[in-house]
This record gives C-alpha cells, structure tokens and sequence, in this order.
C-alpha cells in the first residue's frame, strides 16, 4: 500500500534548525522512498511500511538526541505527490 506522510518537528530548544536539518538528513538516507521538503515541513512518498518503519527509527533517534522535541504527522493510504493541473 502506498502512503504520503507529512511530518513537522519542533525541537523545544532556541537551537532548533540544526536538529531539523539533520532529521531530514538522516530521512534521505534511506533509498525506498522520496522525499520533499519545504519551509514548514517534510513529506515523505512511499511504501506504508517502509515510511513507517524509517520515520519512526528516525524521530526515536530525535528524541534520544533532544532533551524535547515535538513531531506533528499527518498520513494518508495514497501517493500525492504529484501536484494537481490547475
């Protein structure tokens, strides 16, 4: 099954840009799915699974790293990646 996901992460720390950058990072390393990202947050195309299972070894590793960080998701059972004709 294919899934979209949108994650937004805030670090509760005034250093909050370097614990995003390497979140998304750590999130291209992997090679199943694609990945975007804009001023407000990263999206993620793929496998159900494989997103899953990256996503969520990538935000434990933010939470072993951060004293607090916040993780808002949004995922939906479909490939929306391609953007609409207008």
């Amino acid at each position: 099954m294919k899934c979209s996901a949108e994650i937004r992460m805030y670090p509760l720390d005034v250093n909050y840009i370097e614990p995003n950058t390497f979140f998304i990072k750590r999130l291209k390393r992997y090679p199943f799915f694609s990945l975007e990202t804009n001023g407000m947050s990263t999206l993620v195309f793929g496998d159900y699974d494989n997103v899953m299972t990256a996503i969520q070894k990538e935000m434990k590793n933010s939470f072993l790293l951060q004293q607090k960080v916040v993780f808002n998701m949004k995922v939906v059972n479909a490939h929306l990646q391609e953007k609409p004709s207008i």
